[in-house]
């Protein structure tokens, strides 16, 4: 028996070579591990496909629930959006995938732990940033910084080579990945700012084009910025998010064709589907505006791309997230209430809020005669608030 490692898999071409070499070449007995993280594919024949390829055991874990609760709610409360478009899908994935290998590596009494990410990419930072915060005695190999395996073309005959049942098939003209919160597309004729990308792409998003003529109304629930109903049903924080995407790609919702910095320094496009996750965000802003104090939402409005850029670089599991994180969850504490909302060919609008946390003062607001507010008190306001400014102009700076 040689030492045991840990190894993400997928089932695919390379993940398959990947485990072949780390037994042949490195001399590792293989646990290949699969997270279920709601991609809806079929992961019941990935235990015969790993032993088949050299796995002594395979292990599926199902964080679905996990997933939803404690990575995508806690981002949702703090509105993290990375550089202003993307809804941060894949990069808040990689942390709880990274922390059940490490939860198998420790129980399996493994030494090591790999994963299949290339040396370009982002996803090596996520896996083995959390990777050193949750288990730094584990050794992580990286067979795309290691091997000289360079091209796919290497990869093919490699597993044909070692007889590896991975289908090989022409390659599609873009690479994809898909959890709960959204699937990306990036690659192939993505790589190209310029090329239009085709719309048998999508997988979960009618083009806005074909939407119904029909607007969609619904009324989303929350509690404690988190949501929890649907026109009144209440939901699992994983159904609750299935039940948006499902509605929100019949109408043509979520869609995003970004161009990002990746944490590796060059610049990537990505298109992205997150039709759940884009309604939810605006359904959120919409309630905090009615239930958040001015300077409590203008501090968390600062602090937003500094927290969504440690998501986005993998600092998920590091002290400075966690701190930020326990600010957004106290001021999401009064976000209470019901928003509701039409789906109309991609658009998402707000029709109206309403909460028992509202600080929104009609007697205050109306401009109708009020009894709260004096119109000349803010005669003084403004002299005092313009004082500087006069100065400034009086002695001729």
């Amino acid at each position: 028996m040689g030492q045991k490692i840990v190894l993400a898999y997928s089932g695919g071409l390379d993940t398959s070579v990947i485990l072949k070499w780390l037994q042949t070449e490195r001399g590792y007995d293989v646990i290949a591990y699969a997270a279920d993280i709601g991609q809806k594919e079929e992961l019941g024949g990935l235990d015969a496909k790993a032993k088949a390829t050299g796995a002594i055991k395979c292990i599926v874990s199902d964080l679905r629930e996990e997933f939803a609760r404690d990575f995508i709610f806690p981002m949702l409360r703090a509105g993290a959006i990375y550089e202003g478009r993307y809804l941060l899908g894949t990069s808040i994935a990689r942390p709880l995938i990274a922390k059940e290998q490490v939860r198998i590596a420790i129980k399996e009494k493994a030494d090591a732990v790999s994963h299949g990410a290339t040396g370009k990419g982002n996803d090596q930072v996520r896996f083995e940033l959390t990777f050193a915060a949750l288990a730094p005695e584990l050794k992580v190999v990286a067979p795309w910084r290691e091997w000289d395996l360079g091209s796919r073309t290497e990869l093919v005959a490699f597993a044909k080579k070692h007889r590896i049942p991975v289908p090989v098939t022409a390659k599609k003209p873009y690479s994809s990945d898909r959890n709960l919160f959204h699937i990306s597309y990036e690659g192939g004729v993505l790589e190209d700012p310029w090329n239009s990308y085709k719309e048998d792409m999508f997988l979960l998003t009618v083009s806005p084009e074909k939407a119904p003529n029909k607007p969609t109304t619904i009324e989303i629930g929350f509690k404690d910025g988190n949501p929890v109903s649907i026109d009144g049903v209440k939901y699992s924080p994983y159904n609750i998010i299935d039940q948006l995407n499902t509605i929100g790609g019949k109408n043509g919702v979520g869609r995003a064709d970004v161009v990002e910095n990746r944490v590796t320094g060059m610049k990537s496009r990505g298109v992205y589907e997150t039709p759940g996750g884009t309604i939810l965000h605006e359904a959120r802003m919409a309630l905090e505006s009615i239930t958040q104090d001015a300077e409590v939402a203008n501090l968390t409005r600062e602090l937003m791309p500094r927290y969504s850029r440690m998501v986005y670089t993998g600092y998920w599991f590091a002290p400075e997230r966690q701190l930020l994180q326990s600010l957004f969850d106290e001021a999401a504490k009064t976000v209470n209430g019901v928003v509701r909302i039409k789906l109309y060919k991609g658009n998402v609008a707000v029709l109206g809020r309403k909460s028992k946390n509202s600080l929104y003062a009609e007697a205050v607001s109306t401009f109708e005669r009020g009894s709260m507010y004096d119109h000349a008190d803010a005669t003084g306001f403004i002299r005092l608030n313009a004082l500087r400014l006069k100065i400034r102009r009086l002695i001729g700076k």
